[in-house]
């Protein structure tokens, strides 16, 4: 409560304002990881008892038939390994008919990483055709803050293109693959399809998140080529039984459910204000003029402008990634962008690369790698075609990012129009037939004759 007075002796009141919130603790961070050991503890608790109860049936031992009866020698054959095998058999079953059905994925909290990816995806998969030619957008958070489905709409209507935006803050490639086997199963929904690249970083300490996103799309026979999406054995491991468990994607969401159900139930009624949040979104407002940033020293000069909660966010995302999470985010992008193009070699469905603006510091490393670094000719050639990759280098600059990685409102809007001017100008004279077209072929030289001419 503040109290604002006339007089520096504090004698006559003017005013009283009380100011009402929650703090956020340093507590948190603990509560959640005691919540994430809670559920694996009780996960493993289940299998022991379903094991036991399994072992205790087959064996040859003394029976109680009532209690408290004296016990009587079973005649049943011991089949300790048969009875083991059912028992993890029922436990997997189990874990089927509540997380593999669909049942528990209804309730998936919102606003979690994997609720949304769940929302996102299933809203798409259940939305009416258009009966216009529609490009769906791929991508992480810098295609989700610098691509406007509505801008682009706007753009396309007159020629008869419809844009979807399907992006998502944290998504991967591997990630955009299985999103793109769930809302387009026949591989012939899309007229174009369009798969961002370009320099970034994918921390091995985000294998858990990573997982937990993904898990509302992974199915039993996934459980070989996604855990290949992962470096380290441990994340391996946690992928492959995220694909036979799924449950044990779901931890922290499941124990969050048990301690808030009612909350959860609200959530899950307002779910339908994310989407409509997400169509109104228009970017953010500030920009980063005035502010410079010393790549030697790692000295960051901020305007006068921005408030701390802002400078907090350019200081966060200047964090330097190590060499190996960004050869694992490029990795990553060479793996599987052809598994892309594999799924729709067959069809008319154009598959078109686009780069990403790459910062508003030329001092980032990621400058200093050059786009054609990123993917092999060989996989540039069989695409449909690829935006040049000079055409978003205008947006470099600290006027359109609002940190150093991420398009503010102006970039997103001029990010929006020199991409749908681009896919509209080829789409259209572009002829949409399988495979490889002349007219990819010529793009596909004309990209490496610019790279070659560096």
């Amino acid at each position: 409560m503040f109290e604002l007075y006339s007089d520096e002796n504090r004698r006559t009141l003017l005013a009283t304002v009380t100011v009402l919130g929650n703090a956020k603790t340093a507590a948190a961070p603990q509560t959640m990881l005691w919540r994430a050991r809670v559920a694996r503890w009780l996960l493993v608790l289940v299998l022991l008892v379903v094991i036991y109860i399994a072992v205790y049936l087959s064996s040859t031992g003394k029976l109680r038939t009532t209690f408290p009866t004296e016990p009587t020698t079973s005649p049943r054959p011991l089949h300790v390994t048969r009875n083991l095998l059912l028992g993890i058999t029922a436990f997997v079953c189990l874990d089927g008919i509540i997380f593999h059905s669909g049942l528990y994925v209804s309730i998936l909290a919102p606003d979690s990483y994997a609720g949304r990816l769940e929302v996102l995806t299933r809203a798409e998969r259940e939305r009416a055709a258009s009966g216009l030619k529609e490009v769906l957008v791929l991508g992480d958070s810098r295609m989700a803050e610098g691509f406007s489905t509505t801008v682009a709409d706007e753009l396309g209507s007159a020629a008869g293109f419809k844009f979807v935006n399907l992006t998502e803050p944290a998504s991967t490639v591997s990630s955009w693959y299985y999103m793109l086997r769930e809302v387009d199963p026949a591989a012939r929904r899309y007229s174009a399809i369009v798969v961002p690249y370009g320099i970034g970083y994918e921390p091995s300490t985000a294998d858990l998140l990573r997982i937990s996103m993904a898990a509302p799309l992974l199915r039993y026979g996934d459980c070989f080529n996604f855990p290949s999406a992962f470096q380290r054995w441990s994340g391996w491991f946690r992928a492959f039984t995220a694909c036979i468990l799924r449950g044990s994607a779901y931890q922290s969401d499941v124990t969050d459910l048990l301690e808030h159900p009612i909350a959860r139930i609200r959530s899950v009624q307002q779910e339908t204000e994310g989407l409509q949040f997400r169509a109104a979104y228009k970017g953010r407002d500030y920009d980063l003029v005035g502010t410079s940033y010393d790549p030697t020293t790692g000295q960051i000069t901020f305007a006068s402008k921005l408030t701390e909660a802002q400078r907090q966010a350019v200081r966060k995302s200047l964090i330097q990634p190590s060499q190996s999470d960004t050869e694992y985010s490029l990795k990553l992008q060479r793996e599987w962008v052809p598994r892309i193009l594999n799924r729709y070699s067959n069809n008319s469905t154009a598959i078109v690369l686009t780069p990403v603006p790459r910062g508003p510091f030329a001092e980032l490393p990621g400058f200093s790698k050059a786009y054609q670094s990123i993917l092999p000719s060989s996989v540039i050639q069989r695409t449909t075609f690829s935006v040049p990759e000079q055409t978003f280098d205008f947006l470099e600059k600290p006027e359109y990012y609002f940190d150093a990685f991420h398009l503010n409102a102006k970039g997103r809007q001029r990010f929006t129009e020199a991409l749908v001017s681009k896919l509209v100008g080829r789409l259209r004279s572009s002829d949409p037939k399988p495979g490889f077209s002349p007219q990819s072929q010529l793009a596909a030289n004309g990209l490496r004759g610019r790279n070659d001419a560096k």
